[in-house]
């Protein structure tokens, strides 16, 4: 539609992003589900929950539609079967670093290619790259972004997964529920017009801190865990990163896969349902 517009509309129009259904719509409405688990299989797309869809169909005809409709009018896409492929590849990569020619060599295409069509999922809102920071604490910083999809119940749905009970036994449960967490902040961030910029951080050691904001001349970081139960060492990430980070202030929460909050001396401890409260 934006390219059939002759004007550029520089100054007269705003652009608003409608995600899929955030936290703060569900639980308004009494939607959201008692478990991550049921929340990130049923997935957040409106017409789940206003028609009453069984998510396993709705997802089935969402791809199939999408892949013959959208993907191939954004660009020339001959093979669909192997488009379909990539979708499932980057679905079994969501929560990871992105590897352009590992992902590319699995589906047998060209470095170029796999970036043309990655492109494609990130300009129709089916995917979403987060940026690593790159302050220079004195250590060797990763580079490469980390792939997520904009809806769990999509990428479960990739992935194979159609139950609670089979996310609750699946190997990607920590990666899925990692995605569903970040994914409600970009929806809160496009939602409410907020402006803020997230981020991970990792260095060459492998520390890592899932969520990073830039708060004045402080963080605020987040550990993301789809555990229920709660120990020290889920705090340890966020400790180091706050040594490197020193003099800097840092704001330390922990989001869980539990149902309670709790506030620590040195931690906020957050449930996964209150992370938009």
């Amino acid at each position: 539609m934006l390219n059939s517009i002759t004007q550029t509309l520089a100054g007269r129009v705003a652009l608003f992003k409608l995600l899929p259904l955030d936290f703060t719509e569900l639980k308004r409405s009494d939607l959201l589900a008692n478990s991550y688990t049921q929340a990130g299989v049923k997935g957040f797309y409106p017409a789940i929950f206003d028609r009453n869809i069984d998510p396993a169909i709705f997802y089935a005809n969402y791809i199939q539609t999408y892949i013959e409709k959208d993907a191939t009018e954004l660009m020339n896409i001959r093979d669909l079967k192997l488009f379909r492929t990539f979708l499932s590849l980057c679905a079994g990569r969501a929560g990871q670093l992105l590897n352009f020619s590992a992902l590319a060599n699995e589906c047998d295409i060209s470095h170029n290619t796999a970036k043309a069509w990655l492109s494609i999922l990130e300009s129709s809102y089916i995917v979403f790259l987060l940026q690593p920071y790159h302050q220079n604490f004195n250590k060797r910083l990763i580079k490469s972004p980390k792939l997520y999809f904009y809806d769990t119940g999509l990428l479960t749905h990739l992935l194979g997964i159609r139950a609670a009970g089979e996310l609750e036994e699946n190997r990607l449960k920590g990666n899925i529920f990692e995605n569903m967490i970040l994914a409600e902040y970009q929806k809160q961030n496009q939602h409410q017009y907020l402006h803020q910029d997230h981020y991970f951080w990792q260095d060459s050691n492998a520390h890592e801190v899932d969520l990073l904001m830039k708060k004045g001349q402080g963080f605020s970081i987040f550990e993301i865990k789809a555990t229920q139960t709660i120990s020290t060492s889920l705090f340890k990430e966020m400790d180091k990163f706050e040594e490197i980070a020193t003099p800097a202030p840092v704001n330390k929460t922990l989001i869980y896969g539990g149902a309670e909050n709790e506030r620590r001396t040195k931690y906020n401890v957050v449930s996964w349902k209150n992370v938009s409260d």
